[in-house]
């Protein structure tokens, strides 16, 4: 970036235009004076060309009498004193104003020479950060004081979501920006940290126009016997209970030989809808995808687009003259929207050509579906559909949890079944899966909001080995996650992937990452629902959160 310390367009001086109205500031000699404007100059015009008229009349008739002309009476030096001071008048209020715009004008048009050799080569950054910023010819701001460019964003004359491209530094550029915005809107952000976050790491990835970041506290739980492996998992959360009832849960299963778990399926889907003059040619487009001989084609098209998408199926519905075909493919260790929504559109370019009478609506129908809750995920599955189970024995319930597996076993029906069942949830057969999975989502820099379908969730249980003991079972048939991409890459959540041992992709299985994450994610749930339920069936449910989810620290008056 040009780092030359020139003045911006926004900072140089603009020429002045005529105007009957006086500005309000500016150093004209009009200004000591209590009359109008207009009468003040109507006034010293008049003055000026009568004493000059005067004057003149005097000095004529000198000439023909012969009279020294430096011999004055003393009304011709009254009259010359009105001169000079009507003169000195006029001047400080023409002149001035004609050389300061004569100044401007050609101080402007010697940058605009400088900006005519380097204005193609920054319209083209702008260009690159956004086509819109180039149509407004942002002043170059990178040199200019703090002070300077707030005021320009306040004012507007600078966009806000363009610091960091302006300013080539995403700190300071966080910095004005949140100035700006507390001035604006005369709000104080004291309590928003600023320092001890990379803002570089977010630019064009994970989060526009930032002003500082907020504090989650990380918890760690565990740890967790799966599939013979030991993990640590880091829970980031702000209600007090979920961190300490996850780890009781770990702790029972570990006690009793540890938690089993299978992935199902693993794909992403996306789901866009497309419409014809008829339903009889939509109905045609179906049948022609379902036909499993042109699946291949399909798949080449779809495919072609990333080395890690592979097209596993289409499943279409039609409603009137409108096809919605959901597309599920696998998409290694990202959670894979992008991934999907790209070979979607290698398909319908496709299909466009077979079917030119097709008009594509959206890329996405909401037959995907996403973070939306859905009957579709919930029978179909999204993402990682997995199922985790593990055998708690008697001693364990009535030492850990203080409970019995037939108590258990019927809380659980008339709870999370039944009760589910009365309240017609969609996917939720569950205690608070929703707990567990959010707080590792953030952990681990997953997408919050794909909370909705990754929470469905059934808990069985049942008792065994002659009712002494339970089996407990997670069926979790949508998680979405993945260990590349988005948040993921942050310093942070990276940190904790790599506690848990699935940081970035998988170089020996594409895959394996994403589908181990998701793993731990239902044993986690397992762990939550075991405890959660224990803890409600031994009356330590209000207790527990009394002790450990109830503040009287005043925590408006705590400095980050």
């Amino acid at each position: 970036m040009d780092v030359r310390r020139r003045p911006s367009k926004a900072l140089r001086p603009a020429p002045k235009e005529p105007s009957s109205a006086p500005e309000p500031t500016g150093a004209k000699a009009s200004d000591a004076l209590p009359l109008p404007l207009y009468f003040t100059n109507a006034l010293f015009f008049t003055l000026f060309f009568s004493v000059a008229y005067y004057l003149l009349l005097r000095w004529r008739d000198k000439i023909r009498n012969s009279v020294p002309l430096h011999v004055v009476t003393f009304s011709e030096l009254a009259a010359i004193l009105s001169l000079i001071a009507s003169f000195i008048y006029l001047l400080g209020f023409f002149g001035i104003d004609f050389v300061q715009s004569f100044i401007a004008r050609a101080s402007n048009e010697a940058w605009d020479l400088v900006d005519e050799e380097e204005g193609e080569d920054h319209r083209h950054r702008l260009m690159a950060f956004s086509p819109s910023i180039a149509d407004h010819i942002i002043p170059a701001v990178s040199s200019a004081e703090d002070e300077e460019i707030v005021d320009l964003v306040v004012k507007g004359t600078i966009p806000s979501y363009a610091l960091e491209e302006q300013l080539g530094d995403c700190k300071r550029a966080v910095r004005i920006r949140r100035e700006a915005l507390q001035r604006i809107t005369r709000r104080s952000l004291q309590g928003l940290p600023l320092d001890g976050f990379d803002y570089g790491s977010i630019l064009k990835q994970c989060c526009e126009m930032p002003v500082g970041y907020v504090q989650i506290p990380v918890g760690i739980a565990g740890p967790l016997l799966l599939d013979s492996f030991e993990y640590i998992v880091p829970m980031a959360t702000t209600e007090g209970c979920i961190v300490a009832s996850t780890n009781r849960g770990f702790k029972g299963i570990y006690a009793s030989g540890g938690a089993t778990s299978t992935i199902l399926r693993d794909g992403m889907t996306r789901a866009p809808v497309v419409r014809f003059p008829s339903a009889s040619r939509a109905c045609h487009l179906k049948f022609f995808l379902d036909n499993p001989s042109n699946f291949q084609t399909l798949a080449d098209e779809f495919n072609k687009s990333s080395n890690f998408a592979r097209l596993q199926g289409v499943q279409c519905s039609i409603a009137g003259k409108n096809l919605y075909m959901r597309f599920s493919c696998t998409t290694g260790d990202a959670m894979g929207m992008n991934m999907v929504s790209k070979g979607v559109e290698n398909v319908l370019a496709y299909l466009r050509n077979q079917y030119p009478d097709m008009d594509i609506i959206s890329i996405s129908g909401n037959f995907c579906s996403d973070k939306k809750p859905a009957a579709i995920n919930w029978i179909e599955g999204r993402g990682k559909s997995a199922v985790c189970e593990a055998v708690i024995k008697e001693e364990v319930l009535k030492k850990v949890f203080r409970t019995s597996a037939a108590t258990l076993v019927e809380l659980n029906m008339l709870k999370n079944l039944a009760g589910s069942a009365v309240a017609g949830a969609l996917g939720g057969f569950n205690a608070h899966a929703s707990n567990i999975v959010s707080a590792i989502f953030i952990a681990t820099g997953q997408d919050p909001a794909q909370n909705v379908e990754s929470s469905h969730c059934i808990t069985m249980m049942e008792a065994v080995n002659d009712g002494k003991d339970l089996h407990i079972s997670v069926t979790m048939p949508s998680i979405e996650v993945g260990t590349i991409g988005g948040g993921t890459q942050l310093a942070s959540q990276s940190a904790c992937l790599d506690l848990l041992g699935v940081k970035g992709a998988s170089k020996e299985l594409p895959g394996a990452n994403s589908r181990l994450l998701a793993k731990i994610v239902a044993g986690s749930v397992l762990a939550g629902e075991l405890s959660l339920m224990a803890a409600i069936a031994s009356g330590q449910l209000v207790q527990s959160h009394m002790k450990y989810n109830r503040s009287t620290k005043d925590v408006s008056k705590v400095g980050s």
